[in-house]
């Protein structure tokens, strides 16, 4: 994973004029799986704050709140950072009955490089890495090693109100040295000014294992370029995968540098 960073960092670097900054209204990784090929805007903080409930093995986990915090560094490139807090239901054998934790899992550091802008059928793509930090959670969420992951996300302009995201990549679980391989495909679509949709299927494949597939579907309102809510809720497509979930989230952004909007 560390030279397909690297190569695609030295790829962007020596491409000036290729890159994928938001212009108009933000936009944002949540509310579905499909991360965006687009940069945060230059010295702009951009935060995605979500709360979900997941239910999986008959066992359900409380997410109170998922966030991610995006900083613009450069037209190419923005930093990432992600924290939860989460309250897990685990099963218990003596006594009988569940148990529930709450705390912090990995916090996960990281950033996006985009590699090129859209052009006929070539893709907006850039380039998504994070790392888990084994040690920075709660005792019962601590990982044996580093969890890193990354996804290549794509997006097609389809019509002026119509586009298609899907990402490709891989995570590990900070226990095995065996990733995860990850997909998803979907369709967004606007929905008059200020409203939008979308449709999603998602899954993971392992060696070994058996694949999870789901499917998920969401709305979501603006209420300026800079301000957002959204709706969103999915299914598991078989027994290895999770059983359904559903979240409700808020996103907005602001700029760190007053006097500097010209210069985006």
């Amino acid at each position: 994973m560390t030279k397909i960073i690297l190569c695609c960092f030295g790829f962007v670097m020596l491409n000036s004029n290729l890159f994928a900054q938001e212009t108009g209204r933000m936009e944002t990784d949540r509310p579905d799986q499909t991360e965006s090929p687009v940069i945060t805007k230059k010295n702009y903080i951009q935060a995605e704050i979500g709360f979900n409930i997941e239910n999986e093995d008959e066992l359900t986990t409380i997410v109170h709140p998922t966030t991610l915090i995006k900083y613009g560094i450069s037209k190419k490139f923005e930093f990432r950072l992600i924290t939860e807090l989460i309250t897990k239901e685990t099963p218990l054998i003596i006594p009988a009955g569940n148990k529930n934790i709450t705390g912090i899992p990995p916090v996960q550091i990281g950033g996006k490089l985009a590699l090129w802008e859209e052009k006929g059928l070539l893709p907006m793509t850039s380039l998504i890495f994070h790392a888990g930090l084994p040690k920075v959670a709660r005792k019962e969420f601590q990982l044996m090693q580093w969890a890193p992951n990354f996804r290549f996300t794509m997006q097609h302009t389809l019509s002026n109100n119509i586009g298609l995201g899907y990402n490709i990549g891989a995570e590990w679980d900070g226990m095995s040295n065996t990733p995860y391989w990850v997909y998803t495909i979907a369709p967004g679509f606007n929905i008059g000014k200020n409203w939008y949709g979308y449709v999603e299927a998602f899954g993971s494949v392992r060696q070994n294992d058996k694949p999870q597939h789901g499917f998920d579907a969401g709305v979501a309102c603006y209420f300026s370029d800079d301000t957002k809510i959204d709706l969103s809720g999915g299914v598991g497509l078989n027994k290895e995968s999770f059983e359904n979930y559903v979240a409700i989230g808020f996103s907005f952004r602001f700029n760190t540098k007053k006097g500097s909007a010209k210069e985006q």
